[in-house]
């Protein structure tokens, strides 16, 4: 059974002075931010330039002010930043993606340093600040002591919270699931409907199935919605076990799915096993990124190279990757087939999709062309 407790956000102390006495707090990150080294406090009086100009310093404003002034005011800060040109176009790959990466990292940071002091059990006491406790109880759990984190990372607690009350739609499961904070939400289809299209190209005797990265659990349910009799969900988070099996339940399919904490396989052997990896080789910089970066390829090149062992005799190993790390210059479609084959797999079939999401629509988006280019991509692997 998964735990009963999501991961805990990092703690830390950040001080500061208030009435010249020096006070301390617990620092929350999820982004695995350092509390600020100079910390002031900040209200409805403070100019917006004044607060770029400390923001950017890496002076943190502890907001003691109207909790809707606050927003406006990161607003205003995001427009700031926002003025900061770049010329990516010149740059090649991968150099151009990096920087990019870096130059957001950047912005958010500076965006981060606007904080909000809470009181115990996620109380937010400041002028019309609306009740969030049940949004920061559903991402962290309950916290019985005062404590202070960035505004921004707020804000997506709550917007995470409205997406897991709601649900997305997913058309290939015909039902909704239920991402929870920190667990990546299922928003681009096209990868599910390939797995669709896959058991229509070739219908297969399918009595177990693991799922490595379960996540959500939408492709374990995918699996069961297609036929599939028993299906284990494998991952190492316990947040995302929490939120799979929250959807095992929503969709009636707990006597099907059976979910596991542990890195990649568990024990045993599978007529099908089905892996969707972080797409971008590279070190997340945060536990929000881990279903973004996959660092050292340690997903990708773990599932092929323990397939074999973990594959019934007629099994399939379904491969889900985009290729927008090939166009970033991040890995080479070379590496990736001298991968498949050393682990001693070929190719059966590789079924290919483009990508409908809006960022490829977004001009100004300094990686446009790489993401214009993009193919998502089933690769059907055997053992040779």
């Amino acid at each position: 059974m998964p735990p009963s407790s999501p991961n805990s956000a990092i703690s830390l102390v950040l001080s500061f002075e208030k009435d010249e006495v020096t006070q301390t707090l617990t620092w929350r990150s999820e982004n695995n931010w350092a509390p600020p080294k100079r910390t002031v406090l900040a209200d409805d009086t403070m100019t917006a330039d004044i607060a770029y100009r400390l923001a950017s310093e890496g002076v943190g404003l502890i907001w003691t002010g109207d909790f809707q002034n606050a927003r406006q005011l990161l607003q205003a800060l995001g427009r700031r930043t926002a003025k900061r040109r770049v010329k990516y176009a010149e740059q090649p790959y991968p150099e151009r993606f990096h920087q990019v990466r870096l130059a957001r990292a950047q912005r958010a940071r500076t965006l981060g340093m606007l904080l909000l002091p809470f009181e115990a059990h996620h109380t937010l006491s400041l002028r019309r600040a609306p009740d969030v406790a049940t949004a920061c109880v559903a991402a962290y759990g309950d916290h019985a002591e005062p404590y202070v984190m960035p505004m921004t990372e707020l804000l997506g607690v709550i917007s995470a919270y409205e997406w897991r009350k709601k649900g997305v739609e997913v058309a290939a499961l015909q039902d909704r699931i239920h991402p929870h904070y920190g667990v990546f939400a299922p928003i681009r289809a096209e990868y599910l409907d390939l797995i669709s299209q896959a058991f229509r190209a070739s219908p297969l005797t399918i009595n177990t199935a693991f799922d490595i990265g379960t996540g959500t659990g939408v492709i374990a349910a995918l699996l069961v919605k297609q036929g599939v009799k028993h299906v284990v969900g494998t991952d190492n988070s316990a947040r995302a076990l929490l939120c799979a099996q929250d959807n095992i339940n929503r969709l009636d399919m707990a006597k099907h799915i059976t979910l596991k904490q542990g890195d990649l396989f568990p024990e045993g052997q599978a007529d099908l096993i089905v892996c969707n990896p972080p797409w971008l080789p590279g070190r997340p910089a945060s536990t929000l990124e881990q279903a973004v970066y996959d660092q050292d390829q340690h997903m990708l090149l773990g599932f092929l190279s323990g397939l074999t062992t973990h594959l019934t005799p007629k099994g399939q190993g379904w491969l889900l990757l985009s290729d927008l790390a090939e166009h970033l210059g991040l890995r080479s479609r070379a590496a990736l087939l001298a991968a498949i084959e050393r682990a001693g797999l070929v190719v059966l079939e590789r079924l290919d999709t483009r990508p409908t999401h809006p960022k490829t629509k977004e001009e100004a988006d300094p990686l446009a062309d790489a993401r214009r280019a993009e193919v998502t991509s089933l690769w059907r692997l055997a053992a040779r």
